[in-house]
């Protein structure tokens, strides 16, 4: 089968399953680690709505909101700005519905980004959404490109195999004579999810922000991974009871966004955006409040905002309605 069919149908059973997050699970996310990285978010979202003249009936939307807390964190920031938003959340596993539903009493689903409001502005935000989306790969071989598959060896594991059927016309120009072993990776759902998004923001109004690991640029080779109580392991070993994930093309989605009519906001590590934001005097602050924490408290800055952490790898983008304003701590 397709890698990216092998992909969907592990995840979706993977999902389905269980509570993946936290020290548990098999793995932590941002909002996770610390309350500041919600709080900072939900302060962005707050700057930009003021900026674009408060609108009254915005929404905040979450695409795969994990346990809630980052919506809770966030929510509690722009409340102090006068920001209290009628909460829905993009979310298709019933472990985690449970979950947000307790962290965020009112909150309203959605299976997909088609079925939110129609009318009114979107604040919205993808936090690790995009990784666990399918990825499609194709292989250069000595015949000419193909789809990469996943097969059956003679002992029965899994393994990655090149299709029988020729696939240069899908391959873009710049890559048609790429070196023999050469993998292109695209997602097709990614691509779908942010052409909505955009649709919307253009016809409603609002802003998005999409975090998550990956590269601003364009490159090959796959970057499928699996992780298991917190280890990356072979993306093959685990079919369902591993998280798989890919490298999120940020280049590919601005580019998606711009396309349907929406406003580019700019891009930056998490890092980065993190620190424009205040991440240091927020942590302050709450070190100060609790003398007792402010080793936990700084670990965790640490951890979200270093280079050599969570600071490089993943990156944000932001995009909006044309006649909104721009965003915060983005270029």
């Amino acid at each position: 089968m397709p890698v990216a069919r092998f992909m969907g149908e592990s995840n979706a059973h993977y999902y389905a399953a269980r509570d993946p997050l936290g020290s548990a699970g098999d793995f932590t996310t941002a909002p996770e680690i610390s309350q500041m990285f919600g709080e900072l978010v939900g302060l962005w979202l707050a700057d930009i709505w003021t900026r674009a003249g408060s609108p009254p009936d915005a929404i905040y939307v979450e695409l795969g909101p994990g346990r809630g807390t980052l919506a809770a964190d966030a929510l509690r920031s722009m409340a102090r700005f006068g920001l209290q938003p009628e909460v829905h959340f993009v979310e298709g596993s019933p472990p985690l519905r449970a979950l947000q539903a307790a962290s965020v009493p009112g909150a309203r689903f959605h299976n997909d980004p088609t079925s939110l409001p129609n009318g009114r502005p979107l604040l919205l935000v993808a936090n690790e959404f995009f990784d666990a989306l399918p990825v499609r790969q194709l292989v250069r071989t000595e015949q000419g490109w193909r789809e990469r598959m996943v097969g059956l060896g003679e002992d029965d594991a899994f393994l990655f195999v090149s299709g029988d059927q020729p696939m240069d016309s899908a391959v873009p120009a710049d890559w048609s004579d790429a070196p023999t072993g050469t993998i292109l990776e695209t997602c097709p759902g990614a691509a779908a999810v942010m052409q909505e998004i955009a649709r919307r923001l253009v016809a409603q109004g609002g802003a998005a922000l999409a975090i998550d690991y990956g590269h601003l640029a364009a490159r090959t080779g796959s970057t499928l991974q699996a992780i298991a109580r917190h280890e990356k392991i072979d993306p093959l070993a685990m079919p369902g009871a591993a998280d798989l994930t890919a490298h999120v093309d940020f280049a590919a989605l601005a580019e998606i966004a711009q396309r349907e009519g929406s406003r580019v906001l700019g891009s930056a590590t998490q890092g980065a955006f993190l620190s424009a934001l205040g991440i240091d005097a927020r942590a302050a602050a709450l070190a100060q409040a609790a003398p007792q924490r402010a080793e936990e408290i700084e670990a965790a800055r640490h951890r979200l905002v270093a280079d050599e952490q969570m600071g490089d790898l993943f990156k944000v983008l932001g995009i909006a309605q044309p006649d909104w304003p721009m965003g915060a701590g983005l270029a």
